[in-house]
């Protein structure tokens, strides 16, 4: 049996690479310089990382409402419920439309005070690009001149409808932004990372404040607008045992010298509304309570483990590890040439 597979002669090779070796170090050069200009003409970026811990409602608090409730004769169930919200899905929520456009009009400012502007505007014109990027933003603004797309004034933004441009703006943002969960111990960590350490640092602080928002706002939701309710139902309550009150008060001015027991019927009855008004009011006043504590009850409270400090130094990649690949780089290119002028001879 002959078999087809081709063995390289190492020897050969080696000898190949060595009488050769005047062009190689011309490659590994040419490799070596063009890895430096890359290495310098990547912009710098910055990282800042921030840590919660979200605590938990506490048990407390929720057998503390459980027994108000059983006092004003009112199921303990409605006080009891899973959280709306889970820590897992904190990165889905941090990517969402809404999200990052409210990150749009923060403020920030960089560390030599050159910048100073909206974090949209940062993103839209302060972004640092590398010099081979710029023909392919010449094209874009070019086809946006064409199109009658430019010079148009900035539009309104819409989180609904976001232009292009918009978008565009919300995706970097987006890519800008990781959250992690630990599902163990629940600890959530967000990087934020940006060209400025200032900005960094700023958007961090900004990110970490906006969740805290976020997370509040979706878990006392609907308690909230039970809270609501309650207080429009108390006003009316409260409404309603004021008027049976002035009514059966009038009518008992009006009638205190009359003797006919059919004024006197009519003011028990005005006694007994008055007083079913009444009970019903006291009812929806501590339902009232119950209610408050509810909102306060699903707040969230969050422990800032680590909090936002401005980056000392930059997270590129180091710039003697882009040089040594662009020069590993030029060397296999010019090995792989002559592996394949000399294919005859080594294999």
């Amino acid at each position: 049996m002959t078999s087809d597979k081709k063995n390289i002669d190492l020897y050969r090779l080696m000898k190949l690479i060595l009488s050769d070796r005047k062009k190689i170090i011309v490659y590994c050069l040419t490799g070596a310089i063009v890895g430096t200009v890359i290495a310098f003409s990547i912009p710098k970026i910055y990282k800042t990382g921030v840590m919660l811990a979200p605590e938990s409602s506490g048990a407390g608090l929720g057998s503390g409402l459980s027994s108000m409730a059983s006092l004003v004769g009112l199921n303990k169930n409605i006080l009891s419920g899973d959280d709306a919200i889970f820590p897992e899905i904190y990165p889905d929520l941090m990517q969402s439309t809404d999200f990052v456009v409210s990150l749009f009009p923060v403020k920030v400012k960089s560390a030599d005070g050159n910048i100073n502007t909206t974090y949209y505007d940062y993103m839209e014109k302060k972004q640092k690009i590398s010099w081979w990027n710029y023909p392919k933003v010449w094209v874009i603004e070019l086809v946006k001149k064409i199109k009658g797309e430019s010079g148009g004034g900035k539009k309104k933004i819409d989180p609904f409808r976001l232009t292009k441009d918009q978008a565009d703006i919300a995706s970097n943002i987006s890519g800008n932004i990781e959250c992690n969960v630990d599902k163990k111990t629940s600890v959530i960590s967000i990087v934020v990372t940006d060209q400025d350490p200032l900005i960094s640092a700023t958007m961090a602080d900004s990110v970490k404040a906006r969740l805290q928002v976020f997370i509040t706002r979706y878990r006392t939701n609907k308690a909230r607008n039970d809270l609501v309710y309650m207080e429009r139902l108390f006003d009316e309550t409260k409404n309603d045992y004021i008027k049976a009150r002035r009514k059966y008060a009038e009518f008992s001015d009006s009638n205190q010298d009359v003797i006919l027991q059919t004024v006197k019927a009519k003011e028990e009855e005005l006694e007994n509304e008055m007083q079913l008004r009444y009970n019903i009011y006291t009812q929806v006043a501590e339902q009232l309570q119950l209610a408050k504590a509810k909102v306060q009850e699903r707040t969230p409270a969050f422990t800032v483990v680590q909090s936002a400090t401005v980056p000392v130094k930059h997270s590129n990649r180091p710039k003697i590890f882009t040089l040594a690949i662009y020069t590993m780089l030029a060397f296999l290119i010019r090995v792989s040439m002559l592996v394949y002028r000399n294919r005859e001879t080594i294999f």
